[in-house]
Order: C-alpha cells, then sequence, then structure tokens
C-alpha cells in the first residue's frame, strides 16, 4: 500500500468529523483524488462512474467500481474484499441504464436511503446523470452538496505525503533540465516534449515517475499569451520566448514547475518582464508562513506588479498533492486577494505568475510547502529568463 493502514484510518476520521459538522450523514466522493485520498485506488478507470461511499459512522469506506476494474480495487486499496462493490457490465454505456442505478440499490438495501447525503456536484466526472439517478432513485434522502469537504482534508498533508511530493520535485527538476536542453532552433516541438515525458517517466535510478495530471505545457512564441497549449509539429523559432510547464509525478503526487526560455538575441521587455516576475514571486514566497492567509500572500505578490504598472486578473496559485486528469490543483486554497485560508505547516500549494502582455508573455512558478516557521521551495530551479 501507498500509505500505512493508520494513515488511510486517520483521514477517514477526519473526514466523518466533517460530515459531522456539515450534517452530512452518507458521503458519495466521486473525485478520483478523493478516492485515491480515502482508500488507495489508483487505476485509469475514472472515465466510468465509480466512487468511494463513506458513512459518518463506518470503519471502511466503500470503494464503487466496475467489475472489469475490481482486481485494481483489491489490489490497491487497504479495504477489506466485502467493502469494494463492483456494478455488471450491463450497465455500461446502455442507456438509460446507468452504474449509479445499482449505487441506488446498494444504498437502499442498507437502509441509508432516508439520510442526509452528500455529492461532489462540481467534481470532475460526476456527471449531470449521475446526480438525477441518486435524485431520483432516492427520494427520501436530503440530498445536499458537500462543498469539497473530502478536498479540504487533504489540504494540510501528512509527513509521508510531503516525502513523495519531494520525490516528484526531483523529477520535475530533471525534466526541467531535459527541456532547457533540448528546446533549439529547428527541433520540432513534439519532439522535445517527446524527450521532456522520457525523463519523466524514467525519474531516478532510485525512484521512477508516472503520468501526470496536465500534460506538458509548451505555449510558444504569440502562444506565450495563452496559458494551456501542448506541443505542435511546428519547430522552435530564433528570437521566440517558449514557457515550458510540467509537474514530476510520484505515487500520484505532484511538484509542478514553469520556466520560460528565449531562443536567441536577449529581448529586453522579456528580461524586464521576468524579472518583476520573479520578484513578485520571491515577495509572495516571504509572506507564506504559518499564520498567514493566502490573501496576505497575495497582496504582496500584486503590490510588486503594481509598482511596476503591470496587469494580472488570474489568481496566481492554487493548492497541490495528489493529481489525476485533468489537473493537479486540489480546488480549495487560492493564491488571490480575499481568499482568507489559513496557511498552517504542510500547506502546498504551486505559485504561478501566468504574465500576458497581448500576444506575448512569460512565466515562472514554485511548488511551496508552509513550514513550521516559513515555507520552502519543492524544486531547485533557476527561475530567471533562460537565454539561449
Amino acid at each position: 500500500m501507498t500509505f500505512s493502514r493508520e494513515e488511510y484510518q486517520s483521514r477517514l476520521k477526519k473526514v466523518q468529523k466533517s460530515m459531522q459538522e456539515k450534517g452530512i450523514d452518507l458521503l458519495i466522493s466521486a473525485d478520483t483524488n478523493n478516492m485515491n485520498y480515502l482508500t488507495g485506488y489508483d487505476a485509469w478507470s475514472f472515465y466510468y462512474a465509480q466512487c468511494v461511499i463513506v458513512h459518518v459512522n463506518s470503519d471502511e469506506p466503500l470503494c464503487f467500481v466496475r467489475a472489469q476494474d475490481a482486481g485494481g480495487a483489491y489490489i490497491k486499496t487497504y479495504l477489506k474484499k466485502e467493502n469494494v462493490i463492483i456494478y455488471d457490465e450491463k450497465y455500461i454505456h446502455t442507456w438509460p441504464s446507468h452504474p449509479y442505478d445499482y449505487l441506488v440499490d446498494i444504498i437502499k438495501g442498507k437502509k441509508w436511503d432516508k439520510l442526509n447525503i452528500g455529492l461532489e456536484m462540481d467534481s470532475h466526472y460526476f456527471t449531470a446523470f449521475c446526480y438525477e439517478k441518486i435524485k431520483s432513485g432516492l427520494p427520501n434522502a436530503n440530498i445536499k452538496d458537500s462543498e469539497r469537504l473530502v478536498n479540504w482534508v487533504r489540504l494540510v498533508k501528512s509527513d509521508k505525503e510531503i516525502s513523495y511530493m519531494k520525490s516528484a520535485a526531483i523529477i520535475s527538476e530533471k525534466a526541467m533540465k531535459t527541456a532547457m536542453e533540448i528546446i533549439n532552433p529547428g527541433v520540432r516541438q513534439c519532439d522535445a516534449v517527446a524527450e521532456i515525458q522520457k525523463t519523466l517517466f524514467m525519474g531516478t535510478p532510485e525512484f521512477g515517475g508516472e503520468y501526470a495530471s496536465i500534460a506538458t505545457l509548451l505555449p510558444t512564441g504569440k502562444g506565450t499569451s495563452a496559458s494551456h497549449l501542448t506541443a505542435s509539429q511546428d519547430k522552435f523559432v530564433i528570437g521566440e520566448a517558449t514557457i515550458i510547464e510540467l509537474s514530476g509525478v510520484y505515487k500520484r503526487y505532484h511538484a509542478p514547475m514553469a520556466r520560460t526560455v528565449l531562443l536567441g538575441k536577449p529581448d529586453q521587455k522579456k528580461i524586464d518582464a521576468m524579472k518583476a516576475t520573479n520578484e513578485a514571486l520571491d515577495a509572495g514566497i516571504e509572506a507564506t508562513k504559518p499564520g498567514n492567509t493566502a490573501d496576505d500572500v497575495a497582496q504582496k505578490f500584486w503590490a510588486v506588479l503594481d509598482k511596476y504598472n503591470i496587469k494580472k486578473e488570474s489568481r496566481t496559485g492554487y493548492s497541490i498533492g495528489i493529481g489525476y486528469p485533468p489537473d493537479w490543483g486540489e480546488h480549495t486554497l487560492n493564491i488571490y486577494k480575499g481568499d482568507k485560508t489559513l496557511l498552517k505547516p504542510n500547506v502546498c500549494f504551486h505559485m504561478i505568475a501566468v504574465m500576458q502582455f497581448g500576444d506575448w508573455g512569460v512565466e515562472a512558478s514554485e511548488s511551496i510547502r508552509v513550514t513550521d516557521k516559513g515555507s520552502e521551495l519543492f524544486c531547485n530551479y533557476s527561475r530567471n529568463l533562460h537565454i539561449k
């Protein structure tokens, strides 16, 4: 198992405490990350209906998966076999039948159909059809949003989780080094990403990597004004900048990093923009300490941008940890003005400065851990504009 049974049980108790506080008797968690967090389940099966069910007084959760994936649940989770609930293939893509028809039957069979039931209304892969099946199938239940309660429990990491993120960070550093070496005039973007991905998966001699929850992002040229562009078959061109955003992954834990490289003659406006960006990041990092809030970090970051008369509308950070496609954010803490989330030791976030100026941009980021007295960076790689 990725973690000890004791750690999984500790997580369960924290979730159940939050359920009690929110008046939730039964939680249906379809968020892939939360399923992994609560049970250890880890498989590329999230494109089918699946979930973890937590009763407020249960000793273990239930893991609800397709029959074809039952073996994965038996292998990967810490659960007793009887707590893995499998549904038949007859529910797969046979509308209007749906796997949640069987889930409803399970809930009724356990006499849970009149409880206060919490759903993850805004999680990936929890479809409108899933919701309708629960709502229509359990008319006597009180259905409510769980307000991302599992995500919020995940915010403060255990020491073991931190160790996994540190391993992921080592892979991130190696992959960024590969990126800086391979990105040259005349090289196809797709070929560069192939080498980056090779490094991300090979990891180190001591431990390998895994697939990331976001593809390596590679905005180039005018594309640097758009955050989430991936590699094309186009070749890198002298005079253009390229943003690389990637993450190493170890046991599903991420430590993302973004850097910018410029090919050819130095461009002063990009050098100046990167200098201001790094100054703003440093100010935010300095404000990252226990007792401060996400807003305190954001205020320091934007104060530097204001000094340089730089406008930025988007947030500049979010909590991180476990990651499954399509993203590696935890959907809780945001480094943005007004977010009063309190920073505590072992809260981790990706502070990413996406700076866009019309038809060009620069970018840099750091994965950060709040420590007992301040903060530390997971990765150790220069944030300066890399000029080749």
